[in-house]
């Protein structure tokens, strides 16, 4: 069994990455062998990333926030609220923005399992990086 807690055991660790636009703590990564790695991520107020996990699957759920996710292949915009769950099936490329005076905080799930030490390519996705 695994148990972790998210202010004893990742903040402030490795596993608690930082960037101007998000930061993202690692809860289970490749390394802890389930199969996917989840993630509690902070998209900061008023940010805007242009993403693409080209060789990943993401689910991820809105816990706290307002922003929305645009589709780029048909430039559909969908709100994203605290209840919002998105799963981007078809590695879908798409803009992620969190609305000003309001950080959201993400729930997001990576198959296959990030290791936690990728970072995102210009094209805004992750290398496929085996632990």
């Amino acid at each position: 069994m695994i148990v972790k807690n998210l202010y004893d055991d990742v903040i402030g660790t490795e596993a608690d990455v930082d960037s101007k636009q998000w930061t993202s703590r690692r809860l289970l990564l490749a390394k802890d062998g389930m199969g996917f790695s989840l993630h509690d991520t902070l998209i900061k107020e008023g940010e805007e990333l242009h993403l693409w996990y080209k060789n990943h699957l993401e689910a991820v759920y809105c816990i706290e926030g307002e922003g929305e996710i645009e589709e780029k292949k048909n430039g559909k915009v969908h709100a994203i609220r605290e209840g919002t769950v998105y799963a981007l099936n078809e590695h879908d490329q798409h803009i992620l923005k969190a609305n000003k005076g309001s950080q959201m905080r993400m729930v997001c799930v990576f198959n296959p399992p990030v290791t936690g030490r990728e970072t995102h390519d210009k094209d805004g996705s992750y290398v496929l990086v085996e632990e």
